[in-house]
């Protein structure tokens, strides 16, 4: 199935909306070089290209970033699809990616464990369904599917190679490494993504739960010759920040790469979902939430409504956009259980935040 997969060369001629080059020509791999308000990202050329949101009614192309040294040009929501084959069917997940894509989303993440490889096989059918593949930017994750765990060569190729098949493509945008895996050598992890990108099959590596040691030590091997990590992975939001801004965020400005975060609505907390015990299900993502029902989360809540009022938007809106008016990052991840929440995660990308918006949530946030 997909004999594409073991390919060197397509066609150059198929135009895409992210100016995807052809595989026969070589992946460029360009060397590198407390809550404290981050500054804004330096002007060099090595710096996140991520113009500030437009304001709401802008032109669909115009909500776009582009993911630094790459021709990935992004909507600033990734929409997560943890969801995709576990609380969300394979219908209504198509849906919720129609609903994605007529607010102009472009940008996918997944990964080969999420349900066992279902969110991709569901990603997969929708692709060829809506023949959307080349207006669309895919990052998955490898490494903690069980049938191919770990970071080691071997289990990066077959991880790949599997993912491949479920997504029904020949090629993957941006390959995360889920989490490190230090026992197996770096250089090794590197040597296989720089093989497979190589064969075209993987455009673009990052990094996901990656220590600020870590990423240094990468770059260094980059600088050696072997594929850079353009992006990271982070948990960061209004409720979770010592860790991204202590020693990551001077890594990842310093290198250039792009931030994506993860648990942006701190498992559906910010959007105000819960706001009491009772609102509380017998769901994994509840009893992640249920830690936030304190006085500082309420605290949070209860600025995240006031804002949100003032501009006639939702407190997840308000909350995907404080992020995107912070320096480094490119596009928070965000996932839907239904259709009609996708709305409010897109509409971030529109918000102008003032700086008293901002002043008053960096105030409260943790």
């Amino acid at each position: 199935m997909h004999g594409s997969h073991r390919t060197t060369t397509r066609p150059a001629s198929r135009p895409t909306e992210h100016g995807r080059p052809p595989i026969s020509e070589s992946i460029p791999i360009a060397p590198q070089e407390s809550h404290p308000v981050l500054p804004p990202p330096p002007a060099t050329p090595d710096a996140v290209v991520a113009q500030a949101a437009p304001v709401t009614g802008a032109s669909p192309l115009a909500l776009r970033r582009t993911i630094a040294d790459t021709d990935l040009t992004v909507h600033p929501l990734a929409l997560g699809t943890s969801v995709f084959g576990w609380t969300a069917d394979g219908a209504i997940s198509h849906r919720i990616l129609d609903r994605h894509r007529d607010l102009a989303g472009n940008f996918l993440d997944t990964a080969d464990s999420y349900t066992s490889g279902r969110s991709e096989v569901i990603i997969g059918s929708w692709l060829r369904s809506r023949r959307t593949r080349d207006s669309t930017v895919i990052a998955t994750k490898i490494g903690k599917n069980l049938d191919n765990p770990g970071l080691s060569s071997r289990s990066i190729f077959a991880a790949v190679h599997a993912s491949l098949d479920r997504l029904g493509t020949d090629y993957i945008d941006l390959l995360h490494f889920h989490f490190d895996d230090p026992t197996v050598p770096l250089e090794e992890s590197l040597g296989a993504v720089d093989v497979l990108m190589r064969r075209g099959q993987v455009r673009y590596l990052a990094a996901s739960n990656f220590s600020a040691e870590r990423l240094m030590e990468a770059r260094v091997l980059a600088a050696n010759g072997l594929p850079r990590f353009v992006a990271l992975q982070t948990q960061y939001s209004l409720l979770h920040r010592t860790t991204f801004e202590s020693s990551l965020a001077l890594v990842t400005r310093a290198q250039g790469m792009a931030v994506l975060p993860y648990f942006a609505l701190a498992h559906g907390f910010l959007a105000g979902r819960y706001r009491s015990k009772a609102d509380l299900e017998e769901t994994t993502r509840s009893s992640r939430a249920a830690k936030h029902l304190n006085r500082s989360g309420f605290r949070v809540l209860a600025v995240l409504d006031r804002i949100a009022e003032e501009h006639a938007a939702a407190p997840a809106t308000i909350a995907l956009a404080w992020l995107l008016a912070r320096g480094p990052i490119v596009a928070p991840v965000a996932s839907a259980s239904r259709p009609e929440q996708v709305d409010a995660l897109v509409a971030a990308a529109g918000i102008r935040l003032t700086r008293n918006d901002m002043v008053d949530l960096d105030r409260i946030s943790v």
